[in-house]
């Protein structure tokens, strides 16, 4: 499996999205910077992890609407 993820950091209210095929050890990587999760997305081809991550890192309209929907959700 391969994984689509979205990190906030707490310290900042910034994100970061990322993919990677070892969520838990991606996670532990980015403790340091003391992230939440907050959204990610499972793939079974690393080709389309690796599109949906380029897509929403290009396409500022892409990710702001997901994040909208997760504010929303989260609500």
């Amino acid at each position: 499996m391969y994984y689509v993820y979205i990190l906030k950091r707490n310290d900042r209210k910034t994100t970061y999205v990322g993919y990677t095929n070892n969520l838990r050890k991606r996670f532990r990587q980015h403790r340091g910077k003391e992230p939440e999760l907050i959204y990610y997305e499972a793939y079974k081809d690393a080709r389309d992890a690796r599109m949906r991550e380029r897509k929403l890192k290009s396409r500022g309209q892409t990710a702001r609407r997901l994040k909208e929907r997760l504010q929303y959700s989260l609500s």
